[in-house]
């Protein structure tokens, strides 16, 4: 396990531009408006715990059914490429079922730690040190709390167009993002 701040710092940039929480926003917010207060700190916990466990046990459960890292990550990284086309063109591939409360489960999962986050986790790790994967998800979970517990004052300062500008600008990183991992992991599956 070796620090490396820089490695940090790319992962946190990686987990910001995936879990894209001001992105979601317009989601939190009409949830927040149908269902009442969003419980932010329980919501942040939880989405937290998951990946931190979903880091370390998705890699034995793809062992377990003979999948290696690097062809997960390929797989990953056209789910990224996917998300990155819904921010950026304004189009729903993927469709969730309607929420019926705003507590845990449509917060914490699948809109912070859904199956995009879950993996790029998994293809980060195959590229990074995990102790610099766990402090970038907990600081994407300190400005994910930040987010949610001020998601209405946020909403009138940057305006709905505002809030389209940063998902679309964060869907063009996510595209460059989509494209290094798969390239990366192709070389290796073929090396």
């Amino acid at each position: 396990m070796n620090f490396d701040f820089r490695e940090m710092i790319t992962v946190t940039m990686v987990l910001f531009a995936v879990i894209d929480i001001v992105g979601t926003l317009p989601i939190i917010v009409d949830l927040r408006n149908r269902h009442g207060k969003i419980e932010s700190e329980k919501a942040s916990l939880v989405a937290c715990l998951i990946m931190i466990v979903f880091l370390f046990v998705g890699e034995e459960i793809l062992n377990l059914i003979g999948i290696d890292v690097n062809s997960f990550a390929v797989a990953g990284s056209f789910v990224l490429f996917f998300l990155a086309l819904e921010m950026i063109l304004g189009i729903r591939i993927y469709r969730d079922e309607e929420a019926s409360t705003a507590s845990i489960v449509p917060i914490a999962f699948p809109l912070i730690a859904g199956a995009g986050t879950m993996t790029t986790l998994l293809s980060l790790r195959a590229q990074y040190q995990a102790i610099n994967i766990i402090l970038a998800i907990v600081l994407n979970i300190i400005l994910v709390y930040a987010v949610l517990k001020s998601s209405h004052r946020i909403e009138r300062l940057l305006g709905k167009n505002g809030l389209g500008i940063i998902r679309k600008a964060f869907g063009v990183v996510l595209l460059a993002i989509a494209v290094k991992l798969f390239v990366a992991n192709v070389k290796a599956l073929f090396a």
